[in-house]
């Protein structure tokens, strides 16, 4: 995406998560290291799959001589505008590092954002997804959303609305009253695990379906994440479960 056939990079980000601007910021921090002394970024240095990949991308560019690439992009760049709370994250963390090369917009903490594209937006793409990937009927089906915050919210109401037996799991108390006020029943997902038939990640945090909790759902149980990056759920888990089997169920 970023890899342009004329010219050096676009002029304005719009970043989703924060893995352009991350990849941009590690780029520019591996050239000047290789300009010093002449070392590659190694990707056996870290554990996290997705840094990993970013990690390859800049040191296959540096071997195949583009070894200003990301310095060139980073100079033309006017700056980001970010829309999620885990790009806002790091955006903030870089900045109190020292470490923010451009301009950043905070999108994501737009009243316009959170009260209405993280409720609206995804109360209308959640059963629209789960409908298109897998054909179900939702009437009837126990769905259990995990996280109630603005996504979560609007993703229970979805549910709902599709006329599924919504359950909530929430650790804020605030927000759990909230559910119970709403008229969704509130459990620990140990308590609905075996009896929930979709699963909805909505928090924005890393483990919360396990592998250990997918292997006590009933069969055809459906397991989808809303929020920004997978590691809600334990793909590494269920990748490498004994005896697991992956089945593309559509082209």
């Amino acid at each position: 995406m970023l890899t342009w056939p004329e010219g050096d990079g676009p002029d304005i980000l719009v970043d989703d998560g924060g893995d352009a601007t991350l990849l941009i910021h590690e780029g520019v921090k591996a050239e000047r290291v290789f300009a010093k002394d002449g070392s590659l970024p190694d990707p056996a240095s870290t554990d996290n799959a997705e840094f990993k990949q970013v990690l390859t991308i800049i040191r296959a560019g540096l071997e195949a001589g583009n070894t200003q690439k990301w310095t060139k992009i980073m100079t033309r760049l006017c700056g980001v505008s970010e829309e999620t709370t885990t790009g806002v994250h790091r955006l903030n963390q870089m900045s109190a590092k020292g470490e923010l090369l451009m301009t950043a917009i905070n999108v994501n903490d737009c009243v316009t954002k959170s009260k209405f594209d993280n409720v609206y937006g995804c109360k209308h793409s959640l059963p629209d997804g789960i409908m298109r990937a897998t054909d179900v009927m939702l009437a009837g089906k126990q769905a259990v959303i995990l996280g109630y915050g603005d996504v979560g919210k609007g993703c229970a109401s979805a549910m709902k609305n599709s006329g599924s037996r919504v359950v909530v799991c929430e650790v804020d108390p605030i927000c759990a009253l909230q559910a119970c006020m709403e008229g969704y029943e509130v459990k620990r997902i140990e308590s609905v695990v075996s009896t929930g038939d979709i699963f909805v990640t909505c928090t924005g945090n890393k483990g919360i379906i396990m592998a250990s909790h997918m292997a006590q759902m009933k069969n055809n149980a459906i397991v989808g994440n809303i929020g920004h990056f997978d590691n809600e759920i334990d793909m590494d888990g269920v990748e490498n479960y004994p005896g697991i089997k992956r089945i593309n169920i559509k082209p």
